[in-house]
């Protein structure tokens, strides 16, 4: 049983103002494996307050950019050296599987490298050459962090969400709250201590595991000045909404409907593999998941086939057995939403491959699925638009090239999107053609230096790198 009775304000572990604590449940099995204070509206005064103070004094705000660097940096090997320990926590309190908690922990530090390579080389201040040279004119273009950040993050990744927004946000000089789901008070209150260990200035840091009313309260609240929110769409622009009444500065990074275009030269069973992973990570529960895979109606019932193997090989079980591939949804009310996606499929018609609505034998104690294939989907069909967040994958036939485009873009979402082909060049100018915010060609990893986010519903702004280093600072201008 873990517990945190405190929450983590201005940089101390402070008693909450309400003194219950929530009962953290396994998706494996429904039982208690922990309980947490909640944040509630006057904690979130407090917080503000704290942070406000910090960033007015100057206390982070001023430090050299290179110092900023070197704590953050620190705050990175803390994490490292805690690796194991974090993807066990975040197993246990979402049901993710161990493979996946595991395999994500050098990806946070190839994250965060970047973001500190970015900051080592990033414009902080620089005068600009005269555009009239008769002009005795010049400009000092400094870059200024933003101010009181809220740094809102969802419960299906976690540390990754978490790092994406309070790295950069630290190395910009700002001070954050971070908002987190009440699901992830056990990974976050171990965020929040390593946090603790790295020394930043008082008030500059909170960890808040808060309800969507708190939340709310969070972004709507006067003294905060840019929002930073990864979530679902309707979240997104409700805190839009807020953020354009407000004036607060504001980026987003929200649902996804992926697509993954298997061309006629691609090897099936190099894209069926990567599909595994570039589909089914993280149980399905990923915003990233290439969902729709688009097949060639001349080689579509190799492709049908491919992945029915696939999917009836997948171990579903316990996160913490290493032959786990899909663990349990988060909560039950998730168990619910996908099956009712499954057999809404069912009922509009689409072809049940593999799976179904019925929960897999022996786990009903948990929050499970079963990992699902549909084939013959029109891309008009409610499975084939809306976003399930579970191990549901529709397999729809395209005639050509163009259709294939056509049927990709054809969603109010544009997060991310993958290319299959065995010639990777040709690859590369379909993926151009796919209005996503990222493209993967053969299964090739994120990168962490170059932009992420979306087009159209799934977002605005970017994170990582340069780029998402810079949307925490504001531009200043001076002129002599």
């Amino acid at each position: 049983m873990i517990t945190y009775d405190r929450l983590f304000i201005g940089g101390a572990w402070t008693e909450p103002s309400d003194p219950g604590l929530l009962d953290i449940a396994s998706p494996h099995d429904r039982s208690v494996v922990g309980r947490a204070a909640q944040a509630r509206p006057a904690d979130v005064d407090r917080a503000v307050a704290a942070a406000r103070e910090s960033f007015e004094a100057g206390a982070w705000r001023l430090t050299p950019p290179a110092e900023r660097v070197a704590t953050l940096r620190r705050f990175n090997a803390l994490r490292e050296e805690d690796a194991e320990r974090i993807a066990q926590l975040i197993s246990l309190e979402n049901g993710s599987a161990g493979w996946f908690t595991r395999a994500g922990q050098p990806g946070l530090t190839r994250q965060a490298n970047a973001y500190l390579k970015a900051a080592e080389e990033f414009p902080w201040e620089e005068t600009l050459a005269p555009s009239d040279p008769a002009s005795p004119v010049r400009s000092v273009v400094r870059r200024e962090a933003v101010g009181v950040v809220a740094a809102v993050i969802p419960w299906n990744s976690p540390f990754s969400s978490a790092t994406s927004k309070i790295i950069p946000a630290l190395l910009a000089g700002n001070s954050v709250i971070l908002k987190v789901s009440p699901e992830n008070s056990l990974s976050m209150g171990f965020l929040a201590g390593l946090l603790e260990r790295v020394g930043l200035p008082e008030g500059v840091v909170s960890v808040l595991p808060a309800d969507r009313e708190t939340s709310e309260y969070l972004v709507s609240h006067p003294e905060v000045d840019k929002i930073a929110f990864t979530g679902s769409t309707r979240a997104g622009r409700r805190i839009a909404a807020i953020a354009g009444e407000r004036l607060k500065r504001v980026s987003l990074e929200l649902g996804g409907k992926s697509a993954a275009i298997i061309l006629p030269d691609a090897d099936l069973e190099r894209a069926v593999a990567g599909l595994k992973f570039g589909s089914l990570l993280n149980n399905g529960e990923s915003c990233i998941a290439q969902t729709r895979i688009l097949a060639p109606r001349g080689r579509y019932e190799e492709v049908v086939a491919g992945l029915r193997t696939l999917v009836e090989s997948l171990k579903v079980g316990d996160p913490s057995d290493p032959d786990t591939f899909v663990g349990p949804m988060i909560r039950p009310d998730q168990q619910d939403r996908v099956r009712h996606y499954i057999r809404l499929g069912i009922e509009e018609g689409a072809r049940l491959v593999t799976g179904g609505p019925q929960i897999p034998e022996g786990l009903e104690k948990g929050n499970y699925v079963t990992p699902t294939v549909f084939a013959d989907v029109d891309n008009s069909m409610r499975i084939a638009q809306e976003e399930i967040f579970g191990p549901v994958l529709v397999v729809i036939p395209y005639d050509d090239e163009d259709d294939a485009v056509r049927i990709a873009n054809d969603s109010e979402y544009g997060l991310s999107g993958g290319v299959w082909s065995a010639d990777e060049e040709h690859a590369l100018a379909v993926a151009r053609r796919v209005r996503t915010g990222t493209v993967t060609v053969n299964g090739a990893p994120v990168a962490f230096d170059g932009p992420f986010g979306g087009f159209k519903a799934s977002g605005v702004g970017r994170e990582y790198g340069a780029v998402g280093l810079g949307t925490y600072t504001e531009y200043q201008t001076i002129t002599v």
